[in-house]
């Protein structure tokens, strides 16, 4: 693994393909599923299921299909970029490609066929069980017992309570960490039990998520995703400052920063004219912070790749800086029906969507997909101090980065080089 092998050497320096059903049934043998619970009752779904496989063999499995997830997360990311440059973005493409793999599982011809292309899997170069079973270790992965982090996520289905599921559907979703709820959309009240739910589940961290629930749906996703994390590395914090940020040419404002004086796993990446600064986070994760030059977003945005991140992570190298960074809360909400419907995902959203393989009473159609993410970060574990590492006599020959302004963010898994999160800090104040 391309992180695992970089670690290393910092250290040397101090630092055939099934249908969519017939696969659903092929990926159910050898599971012990338990029998589901009463859709009126609420909902179905259980923690993902454990496949048996060692660390090592999911850790590969990974590694397979990082390439995809990564140009996914991109293709994504400039979507919502086009959309609007005054706001922060945050998403998590691991989480909107197993929703959408999970769904796949019900869906047939066109429709099928459209939701892996659009996840970024072609059928023709990836066999789609391949694609499943990837994916399925993936989140076993991610969702390991561990308690330096906290990582909440899940995928929800609403169906018409009127609507019988195919019982296939039923087992195979459970695979994805998936629950499903019976609803009655036309009740008035749907829509707060939706979001009391998603509350509930969330420990209180997304809130009124759903705004706006039609009467006339028959079927609606909500995937979300919280991390919870704290920094690993160990740094003195000599203070905390109040600096300016800059949004935008003609608006600052001013925010607490972290100011510190020391050594930081720093690149700079000329070809994006950016700064990067790799921070590790307990529990195996890191993110890459990419500063570009004044100027130069648009053509970081536009121009970043899976290419550029190996390149990163190749020439990330210890050296003393004097760095300012603003504090690390960020969410995003996002319509997943407009998104992907400009990525090539339409036919699902459609009159026309083949969807019996979840239920086969009446066409069924995807009226709302929605995705949300939050991440914050705990920054108790900074040590904080009077003294620095480098002498002050000595501050004004080192160099020094200053978070000041719009930066991207990527949070990647150390164990597979998976981005788990891509996103925008626009302005570190906005909610």
């Amino acid at each position: 693994m391309l992180w695992r092998d970089l670690h290393r050497e910092h250290s040397k320096h101090g630092r055939t393909m099934p249908s969519s059903i017939a696969w659903s049934l092929l990926l159910l043998a050898g599971l012990c599923c338990l029998a589901p619970a009463s859709l009126a009752d609420g909902p179905q779904g259980d923690a993902v299921q454990d496949t048996g496989l060692s660390q090592h063999d999911q850790e590969a499995a990974g590694h397979k299909i990082a390439p995809n997830l990564a140009d996914f997360a991109f293709s994504f990311y400039r979507q919502v970029a086009h959309q609007s440059n005054t706001t922060n973005i945050f998403f998590s493409p691991v989480s909107v490609a197993t929703a959408f793999a999970m769904l796949s599982l019900g869906a047939k011809g066109e429709t099928h066929t459209q939701i892996l292309k659009g996840i970024n899997f072609k059928l023709k170069k990836v066999p789609e069980a391949d694609i499943h079973t990837h994916l399925q270790h993936l989140l076993n992965t991610l969702h390991r017992p561990d308690n330096r982090y906290q990582l909440l996520s899940s995928s929800m289905l609403f169906i018409d309570k009127n609507l019988k599921q195919v019982h296939s559907f039923v087992d195979v979703r459970r695979l994805y960490n998936s629950k499903t709820f019976s609803v009655n959309f036309r009740d008035t009240e749907s829509k707060k039990r939706i979001n009391d739910y998603i509350e509930k589940e969330t420990q209180g961290k997304i809130v009124d998520l759903v705004k706006e629930l039609d009467k006339d749906t028959t079927l609606a996703l909500v995937n979300y995703i919280v991390f919870h994390g704290k920094w690993d590395d160990k740094f003195e914090a000599e203070r905390f400052v109040e600096g300016d940020f800059h949004v935008d040419k003609k608006t600052s404002i001013k925010v607490p920063m972290t100011h510190r004086v020391g050594y930081s796993q720093l690149y700079q990446e000329r070809e994006l004219s950016s700064w990067v600064l790799l921070q590790h986070y307990s529990g195996g994760f890191f993110s890459l912070l990419i500063l570009p030059d004044l100027g130069k977003m648009k053509q970081l945005e536009d121009r970043l790749s899976q290419k550029h991140l190996s390149k990163i992570l190749r020439g990330i190298n210890k050296r003393s800086a004097g760095l300012y960074l603003p504090k690390l809360s960020i969410s995003g909400t996002y319509d997943l029906k407009t998104i992907l419907g400009q990525m090539g995902v339409t036919k699902v959203f459609s009159n026309g969507a083949e969807l019996s393989g979840i239920s086969e009473e009446v066409p069924l159609t995807l009226s709302k997909a929605l995705h949300k993410a939050v991440l914050t970060i705990d920054e108790n574990g900074m040590e904080h101090s009077g003294t620095t590492h480098l002498e002050e006599s000595a501050w004004f020959r080192h160099l020094t980065i200053k978070f000041n302004r719009p930066f991207l963010v990527i949070i990647m898994d150390e164990r597979t080089d998976i981005p788990l999160f891509v996103g925008k800090m626009v302005n570190p104040m906005q909610k």
